[in-house]
């Protein structure tokens, strides 16, 4: 089984995905993870990384290209990047969205990032308005519609473990006899 986690930064995507990975045995592949190794690659830092894919689309393409790569050909695998369920596609067997409001996801991410809580916001609404831009412009991927996901949890409002229950339920009460069917992605261009 493919399964995807998505969601903005400081949704708890991470956390999330490796907590259900961990539960199901299965491998965590998270988009952040493979972004970081392209800065390596590049003897960049990651925020260096971002600020250059705004001008050149070959950074995006080659994430979201191995992420669709892994989607393909890979089973047992938590998917884990803000456009995981879009690349994944066909491929996965639930797509799930986490969300909570900017201002505890600009809480979080200052926690973590030990900044100050209005400078993670601020970084965090360019960082998504640059990254809705660049989607509909590659792909024709409007990141605010969620209706091609299985699943859509308010993070901000459960606890961690609160949040891979509600996930670990959902996963292992599929039954693939009483599957009326997935919403297909549609008219998204997988141009790499």
């Amino acid at each position: 089984m493919l399964v995807t986690i998505s969601g903005p930064a400081g949704s708890g995507k991470s956390t999330a995905a490796a907590a259900l990975a961990e539960a199901l045995d299965y491998d965590h592949v998270s988009g952040g993870d493979i972004f970081r190794d392209l800065a390596v690659e590049r003897g960049i830092t990651p925020l260096e990384l971002n600020k250059l894919a705004e001008d050149d689309d070959g950074i995006d393409r080659d994430l979201d290209r191995r992420l669709r790569g892994i989607a393909e050909t890979r089973d047992d695998v938590v998917l884990e990047s803000r456009l995981a369920g879009w690349m994944a596609g066909e491929h996965a067997d639930f797509r799930i969205w986490l969300d909570a409001p900017l201002s505890v996801r600009a809480r979080r991410i200052a926690d973590r990032e030990d900044k100050p809580v209005e400078v993670a916001r601020e970084e965090t609404r360019e960082r998504r308005d640059s990254e809705a831009r660049r989607y509909r412009e590659y792909y024709g991927i409007d990141v605010e519609e969620l209706g091609i996901y299985d699943l859509s949890v308010n993070t901000a409002r459960l606890s961690p473990g609160a949040v891979l229950d509600v996930i670990l339920t959902t996963v292992e009460g599929y039954e693939p006899s009483g599957d009326e069917g997935r919403v297909p992605i549609e008219g998204v261009e997988y141009d790499f």
